[in-house]
C-alpha cells in the first residue's frame, strides 16, 4: 500500500471539502483529498443546485406565455415545446464546467492532491485508506482530519417503496425521456422545484404531502401560499397523506395508497419521485471505529466548533446535519479548518441563515417562525403584507405572495421573516442582515427604498407595526 503523509485530509468532494483546502492554503498547509461518490463538486454542482436552477430558468422561460398578464401582449394557442433531451445536455455542459472551473481548477490552484475512490478512516481517526475507485491502494494521512461527505436522497420507509422503481432529484438527471404522468412523494424544497420543473415541460404531476402544507418546516403562511399558486399552475397538490403502501398499477405504472381523514384513496401514474429528505453519506466510512458518534439518520455529532467526538476529527456540511445548504456546508468548512489548527472557537450563528426555495414565486425565509417565537415566549408580534398590496407587484402584474416579519415583543428587534413573492431570494439579504445584527423594525423604516421595487414589502411590513398602511401612499416614511 502507498502511504502519502500531508497535514490536513478531508473525507468528500463538496462545498465543505472545497472551503477546507482554501482556508488551509492560507496557513500553508499541505493537504490531501479523498473524493467519494458523487463526480468533484458534491450534490450541489453535480446533482443539485446547479443543474436544479438552471432547469428552473429554462421552465419558466418555457411558461412565460401562459403567465402573461398584460393585455396588449397577444401570443398564438401553440404551447411551448421542451426538447427535454436537448435541455439535459445543456445541462450537463454546465455541470461540466462549473466542475471544471470551480473545483479541478482550484484544486489544481491550491496543489491539493485529490484522490479518487472510496475512503474509510481507520487508526487515530487521521488516515484514510481509499478502499476502492480509481486509487485504490493509497493511504493518506494527516495531523488532522475533515469529514465533508455530504448527503444523499432518503426514501421514507413507506410499504412496498423498495419493490417498484422510482425516481430521485439525483436518477431524474438521468432520464432523457419523461413518461406523461408523475407521482411525487414529499412537500419540500425538492418536491417543489422538480414538481414544477416536471410540470411545465408537460408532465402531469400530482404532489403527495404528508402534513397539512407543503414547506411544513417553514413559517405555515408560506405553504399555504405556494400551495395556492402551485394549484393555480395546474399541480395536483394532495396534502394529509398517510401514505400506507406502494405497487405496481393494474395497468402499470405506480399506484400510491394512503388514507386521507379516515378514507382510502388511490393515486395512480406512470412513474414515481421520492423527495422525502436525505441522508447523510456516514454510513461504512469507519466512524465508529475512530471514536466519532453519530446521532439519527447517521448525522455525525459535531459540537459547536465542528469538532467530533474524537479530538482530531472534524465535520462539516451536510453529514452533520441541519441546515443542509451549500452556503452553510462552506462556512463550516472553513471554521473546521481554523479550529482544528489554532484551537479556535469560531462558529455559526444558524438563526441568521436564509433559506430560499427557487420555485415561481420563489420562497425565502430567515430566522424565527410565528409558531417558534410563540413556543419560546408565549406570545407573538408578527406582521403580513400581500404583494398584492406592492406597488411593483401591481405594475409588473405579477402580484403573488407575501411577507411576514416577526419582531421581538419588547425590543422591536426584528427576529424573523418570511416570504413568498418573485425575486424573494433576492430579497431575503436584506432580511438576513436585520435578524443578524438585531435591527429593530424601526431601523427598516428609516432606511429608504426605492421605488417601485419588491423589496418594499418588507418595509412596508415594519411599517405595519406603527401605522394603517391601507391608507398609505406608495412612499409615505
Amino acid at each position: 500500500m502507498d502511504s502519502f503523509e500531508y497535514d490536513l485530509v478531508i473525507l468528500g468532494g463538496g462545498a465543505a471539502a472545497f472551503a477546507a483546502i482554501t482556508e488551509a492554503d492560507s496557513r500553508g498547509l499541505s493537504t490531501a483529498l479523498v473524493n467519494t461518490g458523487l463526480p468533484l463538486g458534491g450534490t450541489c454542482v453535480n446533482v443539485g443546485c446547479v443543474p436544479s436552477k438552471h432547469l428552473l430558468a429554462m421552465t419558466d422561460t418555457a411558461n412565460v406565455p401562459r403567465e402573461n398578464p398584460f393585455d396588449a401582449v397577444e401570443y398564438s394557442d401553440a404551447e411551448p415545446t421542451v426538447d427535454w433531451e436537448k435541455a439535459l445536455n445543456r445541462t450537463d455542459d454546465l455541470v461540466g464546467q462549473f466542475r471544471q472551473e470551480n473545483y479541478i481548477d482550484v484544486a489544481e490552484h491550491f496543489e491539493t492532491d485529490v484522490y479518487e475512490g472510496y475512503g474509510q478512516l481507520i487508526n487515530d481517526g487521521t488516515t484514510i485508506d481509499i478502499v476502492d475507485g480509481a486509487d485504490e491502494g493509497a493511504r493518506v494521512t494527516g495531523e488532522k482530519a475533515v469529514v465533508a461527505t455530504g448527503s444523499s436522497p432518503w426514501a421514507a420507509p413507506i410499504e412496498g417503496l423498495e419493490e417498484v422503481a422510482y425516481e430521485t432529484s439525483e436518477s431524474i438527471l438521468d432520464r432523457r425521456d419523461l413518461p406523461e404522468s408523475m407521482i411525487i412523494i414529499g412537500g419540500g424544497y425538492i418536491a417543489l422545484e422538480w414538481g414544477q420543473i416536471l410540470h411545465r415541460v408537460g408532465v402531469d404531476v400530482t404532489l403527495l404531502q404528508r402534513s397539512e402544507h407543503v414547506l411544513s418546516e417553514m413559517e405555515g403562511q408560506l405553504g399555504r401560499e405556494m400551495q395556492r399558486c402551485l394549484r393555480d399552475e395546474g399541480i395536483d397538490i394532495v396534502t394529509g397523506n398517510r401514505f400506507e403502501r406502494v405497487h405496481t398499477g393494474r395497468e402499470g405504472g405506480v399506484a400510491v395508497e394512503t388514507t386521507i381523514d379516515g378514507e382510502e384513496q388511490i393515486f395512480s401514474a406512470e412513474d414515481l419521485f421520492v423527495a422525502t429528505g436525505v441522508r447523510p453519506n456516514s454510513k461504512d466510512i469507519g466512524l465508529e471505529d475512530i471514536g466519532v458518534e453519530t446521532g439519527s439518520r447517521g448525522v455525525v455529532t459535531v459540537d459547536a466548533h465542528f469538532q467530533t467526538t474524537n479530538p482530531d476529527v472534524y465535520a462539516a456540511g451536510d453529514v452533520i446535519g441541519e441546515p443542509m445548504l451549500e452556503t452553510v456546508a462552506a462556512k463550516e468548512g472553513n471554521h473546521a479548518v481554523k479550529n482544528a489548527f489554532d484551537n479556535g472557537r469560531a462558529s455559526i450563528d444558524y438563526r441568521a441563515v436564509p433559506k430560499v426555495v427557487f420555485t415561481s414565486p420563489e420562497v425565502a425565509a430567515v430566522g424565527m417562525t410565528e409558531r417558534e417565537y410563540v413556543a419560546e415566549y408565549g406570545t407573538c408580534t408578527c406582521r403580513t403584507v400581500e404583494m398584492e398590496d406592492v406597488p411593483k407587484a401591481k405594475a409588473v402584474g405579477d402580484t403573488r405572495g407575501l411577507l411576514q416579519v416577526v419582531k421581538h415583543h419588547e425590543t422591536d428587534e426584528i427576529v424573523g421573516v418570511h416570504m413568498v413573492g418573485p425575486r424573494a431570494g433576492d430579497m431575503i439579504p436584506e432580511a438576513t442582515l436585520a435578524v443578524k445584527f438585531d435591527l429593530t423594525i424601526d431601523d427598516v423604516i428609516d432606511t429608504i427604498h426605492p421605488f417601485p421595487t419588491f423589496s418594499e414589502a418588507f418595509k412596508h411590513a415594519c411599517q405595519a407595526f406603527r401605522r394603517d398602511t391601507s391608507a398609505m401612499s406608495c412612499c409615505v416614511e
